[in-house]
């Protein structure tokens, strides 16, 4: 831990802990969540039990509380969650998809009845969210974790469109070309715009070995995490495979008497570099070879300031 964070811990229900936990991985200041099942009446339940053993799927959350106030936290809860519904968020009914605050520190009771009792002045019904000591946590199977950060378009009953306020995360829009050749160096602009290469083992992150996420120089969108990047010998950055499958546009490339496939960034169409069939098969067989000139990377401790927060756990995923 940086030691100018101050953790604190909360652990929180709000429906399917899916969306839940990829809506709190985007707060600022949100050092980790987790998914699980919480204040159950048996020990290491599985999915397929929760309905019939009481526990309640939550979202266990580390925080720094110099960046973020419990009350903000909870504030933000009620925000994707509907609180007098007794049961049921979204489209998913049954005791496990309650609503609550689970609290292992009873200082933090304070804070939890303060806004609890603030946000009952906005309803004429009851809320039905628990505020209860966190009796027990479970963490849920490894497929639930990140479950929408490995699926993007898997189910959610959260609308993040409406949370644009709160979250604090970044669009890749394309600046101009005026804009672009104002904020890049002469080499990024060649290599990103002209389809140059620049010099092998004399470039910013060939060597770098920092844990964090790569980005597009020109448009900021995530492009390739530290968990994939492998020492190749090229001279340049390599990756045994983009974030997500679909980020990239790839091209044939016929030039310099050659024949290669060529990856350019999705939204800001840079010219990146190339794919070659050369890499190790235990790392996939698969190299993407890149220009450090096409990238700016952000280390793991300035992802959530600068907007990547929920991309934090791919920094850990199974090369």
């Amino acid at each position: 831990m940086n030691n100018q964070q101050k953790m604190q811990e909360i652990t929180l229900a709000g429906g399917c802990f899916w969306g839940v936990e990829a809506f709190f991985r985007r707060i600022a200041g949100v050092i980790e969540v987790t998914v699980g099942y919480a204040n159950g009446k048996t020990q290491n339940p599985k999915y397929r039990d929760i309905a019939k053993t009481g526990h309640v799927e939550a979202v266990h959350i580390k925080y720094d509380s110099n960046v973020v106030t419990l009350q903000t936290l909870l504030a933000y809860l009620f925000k994707i969650i509907d609180p007098v519904s007794v049961n049921k968020q979204g489209n998913d009914v049954g005791t496990q998809y309650r609503t609550g605050i689970y609290y292992a520190d009873v200082g933090q009771l304070v804070d939890i009845k303060q806004v609890v009792e603030k946000e009952q002045l906005s309803y004429k019904k009851q809320l039905a969210i628990e505020v209860l000591p966190l009796e027990n946590y479970y963490l849920a199977e490894q497929y639930h974790q990140d479950y929408l950060g490995k699926n993007p378009n898997g189910y959610c009953h959260i609308d993040f469109s409406k949370l644009k306020d709160v979250i604090h995360e970044k669009s890749w829009d394309k600046p101009t070309q005026a804009e672009i050749k104002k904020k890049l160096t002469a080499l990024q602009y060649k290599v990103t715009q002209q389809n140059a290469t620049e010099p092998p083992f004399d470039n910013a992150y060939w060597d770098n070995h920092q844990k964090g996420i790569y980005v597009d120089i020109i448009t900021g969108e995530p492009l390739f995490i530290s968990s994939d990047k492998f020492e190749s010998g090229c001279g340049w950055p390599s990756f045994t495979r983009p974030i997500v499958p679909d980020i990239l546009q790839e091209k044939v490339d016929n030039t310099h008497g050659m024949m290669r496939t060529e990856v350019r960034s999705r939204i800001g169409d840079s010219h990146l570099g190339h794919i070659f069939q050369d890499a190790p098969i235990e790392k996939g067989g698969v190299r993407y070879c890149i220009n450090s000139a096409a990238l700016r990377f952000i280390p793991f401790e300035e992802m959530i300031a600068q907007g990547y927060g929920k991309y934090l756990s791919l920094c850990d995923r199974d090369k």
